[in-house]
């Protein structure tokens, strides 16, 4: 079954509301979007949100390379032959992840459709659903209650708190959540590389008896070997996300002593759901939990790191809340969130139904 025709656009998206990390605030994403049809009619759809902080590719670069004479040179192409469409544009764009996710995720929407399974079982099911994590940006410790509140009302029963600006202020505010919430909240925290090693330390003594589930990457890249000097009770709930950007670096973290017992992979960093498998397999024989994690992305992307996640069986945690707060999207369908449990919706490819 060939390729037909392959069509691309990019869109700004509007958030509902406005969000703070670390390093920035967000109020609109732009994200880029791939078809890939078929000579029977079917479509494949992908979409990539790169993050250039952590990947080095902007949205416009993507849009660019889907753009390119290589890549109109896949129509004609076989669906089936899966794997060597996937290296081949691995091999034509080794920098560019959200170019290879686009392209990597519409490949396998378009070849599960053709075979008229979901992707999750092409690959072997093995997580029916999880509660997704769902996200509180860098915000003061009364509007963090608010917002918690929010989700509670909502059904959402994991929460995880953006912090890394001001370590006391981090405190009092997962303090104020667990004093106001007791253990009706699972509580994440995601410093994006915030803290100074002295900083981390002070945050985990001044919550350590919060039973914080899990941190993620609290120092920069390139600083991961400072972690080591902390006991593996700590570092076992570390998880690596801006220093874990494909299965070479899942490699080198893997070795011991590893400075996280946790992988935070993101289809926008390593390249799609073939590279997210491949670190998945990197991570289980040396005993790393998966947590599948997300930028602000379409219901196509998300979808594609929901099935990549439940065909690994040492997926612990999810946190694809991306498309939560989408004002608007191209597509329905995809997943289904109920009482804050995800799960594939189990039709063909991944399940979507364009706008």
């Amino acid at each position: 079954m060939r390729i037909n025709a392959i069509r691309t656009y990019r869109r700004d998206l509007a958030l509902t509301k406005p969000y703070t990390i670390a390093y920035q605030t967000t109020s609109a994403v732009e994200n880029v979007f791939v078809e890939l049809e078929l000579e029977n009619g079917l479509v494949g759809l992908g979409a990539a949100n790169p993050d250039p902080d952590v990947v080095g590719e902007t949205p416009a670069q993507t849009h660019l390379n889907l753009q390119s004479d290589w890549t109109a040179s896949l129509i004609g192409r076989d669906i089936r032959s899966l794997h060597e469409l996937i290296d081949d544009t691995r091999n034509q764009f080794p920098q560019a992840p959200g170019t290879l996710a686009a392209l990597d995720i519409a490949i396998h929407d378009a070849f599960a459709q053709y075979l008229g399974i979901p992707v999750v079982q092409f690959y072997g099911r093995n997580i029916r659903t999880l509660p997704t994590s769902v996200t509180i940006g860098i915000m003061n410790t009364a509007d963090t209650l608010a917002e918690a509140a929010a989700y509670v009302q909502q059904g959402f029963r994991v929460l995880k708190v953006k912090t890394g600006v001001q370590v006391d202020e981090d405190i009092e505010r997962i303090v104020k959540l667990r004093e106001r919430f007791g253990s009706l909240l699972t509580i994440r925290v995601d410093a994006n590389q915030g803290y100074t090693l002295a900083d981390l330390q002070r945050f985990l003594a001044h919550t350590k008896h919060l039973n914080i589930e899990l941190i993620e990457q609290p120092l920069p890249v390139g600083r991961e070997h400072e972690l080591l000097i902390l006991p593996d009770d700590v570092r076992c709930l570390l998880a690596a996300d801006e220093s874990l950007k494909g299965p070479e670096a899942a490699i080198k973290l893997s070795q011991q002593p590893q400075p996280f017992g946790i992988f935070n992979i993101k289809l926008m960093k390593c390249g799609g759901i073939r590279s997210a498998i491949q670190i998945a397999s990197i991570a289980r024989p040396v005993d790393i939990a998966l947590f599948w994690g997300c930028n602000d992305e379409s219901r196509v992307s998300i979808t594609a790191a929901l099935h990549a996640a439940f065909a690994c069986p040492n997926t612990r945690h999810i946190d694809l809340d991306g498309s939560f707060d989408l004002a608007e999207d191209v597509v329905s369908g995809g997943f289904i969130v109920e009482d804050g449990y995800m799960r594939p919706t189990g039709g063909p490819g991944l399940g979507l139904t364009r706008l």
